[in-house]
Order: C-alpha cells, then sequence, then structure tokens
C-alpha cells in the first residue's frame, strides 16, 4: 500500500515534470518565502497531488517546487504536514520520501524551535548536531519495504557530518549568530510546560520541536545524506517569563528570512 501510493504521486508528478533535482529541501514555519529565490520550474499544490495532505498552519504554504538555486537543481517543500495535525507517520514522510524516490541525494531540513539553553535568542540559529525522539513514533514502525531501506537502519550519523561543515561555513561567511546542539522532537500541539523543559535540558537537549525527526529518520532509512538546522523563534518556557504563541514563531522567522536565504543559497549552492 506505501509503495503504491509513493508510485501513484510520483507517476503523476512525472507525467507533469520531467525536472531532475539533486537536492531536496524542506522549509519551516515561517521560511517559505526562501522560494523566491528560485527560478521555479514547475510547481504543484498539496491539493493537487494524489496522496499528499494540505498543512493546516499558519506559516505553511503546502506547496512542492522544482526549480534551480542558481544552477544547482532542486526540489523544495514549501511548507510540511505535522504529526499532531492528526496523520499517521507514513503520511507525514510520505513527501520526503517522493523527493528521495525523484532522485536526491541530499536533504536540507529547516524548521523553527524553541531554544532549550538560556544563551539562545530568538532570531538566532542553531545546527542540529543529533536529536532525541520523544514523539512517542516511528515512521519506520510495521512493515519494511526492502526498495525504501533496511529494517534496522543506523543513525549513528544521522545529519551527516560534511554537511554540517559545510553548513557552519555558510554561517560564518554570512556573519550570522548560530548554535550547535540536540533537537529534541516531541509530538505537540501544546508547547512544552516549564518542567518538561527542564526535563529536556537535563537529556541533553538544546532546542525542541514538533516536526524534522520523522523525516530525518525516513531520509537516512532511503540512504540519503541529510542536514538539518533550527531557526530559535523563541525562548522555551520557563526560561522566558513571557507566554508562547505560534504569532511569535512566524513573526521571528519572517524577521530573519533575509539572512536566512543568504547562507541557504550558499550553502546549497556549495553542495
Amino acid at each position: 500500500m506505501m509503495l503504491e501510493k509513493l508510485q501513484n504521486t510520483i507517476a503523476y508528478i512525472k507525467s507533469r515534470s520531467q525536472f531532475k533535482p539533486s537536492i531536496g529541501i524542506i522549509l519551516g514555519s515561517g521560511l517559505g518565502t526562501f522560494i523566491k529565490n528560485v527560478k521555479v520550474d514547475s510547481s504543484f499544490s498539496f491539493h493537487e497531488l494524489p496522496n499528499f495532505v494540505p498543512p493546516t498552519v499558519e506559516g505553511h504554504n503546502g506547496n512542492l517546487i522544482f526549480g534551480h538555486l542558481k544552477e544547482t537543481p532542486i526540489v523544495a517543500l514549501q511548507g510540511r504536514i505535522h504529526y499532531y495535525e492528526g496523520h499517521g507517520m507514513d503520511t507525514v514522510v510520505l513527501p520526503t520520501r517522493v523527493m528521495a524516490m525523484l532522485g536526491i541525494n541530499t536533504l536540507f531540513i529547516t524548521n523553527s524551535a524553541g531554544g532549550l539553553d538560556p544563551q539562545m535568542n530568538p532570531g538566532e540559529f542553531m545546527i542540529i548536531e543529533d536529536h532525541i525522539n520523544l514523539m512517542g513514533s516511528n515512521p519506520l514502525t510495521g512493515p519494511n519495504p526492502a526498495a525504501l531501506g533496511p529494517r534496522f537502519p543506523d543513525m549513528t550519523e544521522a545529519y551527516d557530518k560534511t554537511l554540517r561543515s559545510k553548513l557552519e561555513n555558510a554561517l560564518k561567511n554570512n556573519k550570522v549568530k548560530y548554535h550547535k546542539g540536540i533537537y529534541c522532537a516531541v509530538s505537540g500541539p501544546t508547547y512544552e510546560t516549564p518542567a518538561e523543559v527542564r526535563y529536556l535540558r537535563m537529556i541533553g537537549g538544546s532546542a525542541v520541536g514538533m516536526s524534522t525527526v520523522p523525516e530525518v529518520i525516513a531520509a537516512n532509512h532511503l540512504g540519503l545524506k541529510v542536514s538539518a538546522i533550527s531557526c530559535i523563534t523563541n525562548k522555551a518556557a520557563g526560561i522566558s517569563n513571557k507566554k508562547l504563541s505560534h504569532d511569535e514563531v512566524t513573526e521571528t522567522a519572517k524577521k530573519v528570512e533575509q539572512h536566512f536565504s543568504e547562507f541557504v543559497t550558499e550553502f546549497i549552492t556549495s553542495l
């Protein structure tokens, strides 16, 4: 069933576009305007793509876009769907699997996250070095089609070291304030309590969010090289006395979109 859905989606796309991307990009909350830098070849709304589910969250447009970032052929998800929207993990990672089966070898993932480290400030970035999956689910649960990867994929280097180094260089070159750390993935949709934030810090977390890890797992399963970065849009509960809201997330992401576009363009075109 899973393979059939993937094959149906890919057949639909290939019947309308012959574009061959080498790099995939997933754009998180409020970061979708990066697409302005792409010379678009073809674009598909999630509404029209078989087996894709449109996002319901503000800041996630829901488009699959093919085009060139300077000379680099890319495919980008302008927005994503989340586990907390009520979807199964297969549905959440289907777009990632589609991009992989269209021929990409590298996946770059972005998200908006809450900073667990008091030294992190809204508008700064964090290169994800590793993650802790606290979502209570895994996209590889269930039957394992051999065409997608091994039953027990290794996650020792889920975030490719070479890609992390290139991403760090791009951030330095563009004089963007950044951190490096561990991303904790929770199911949401509630923001974390101060007690949960203390727990996440105790187990080694640097930032917390409600996405990314399912796609990283699925991408590694498929043999892709993966890199990911968080835009720190707020301090997590209890670190700041300020109440959290999604408006703050999208507003902060919007403020840094120029810096974001510059270093991401340099990073992607360096690969």
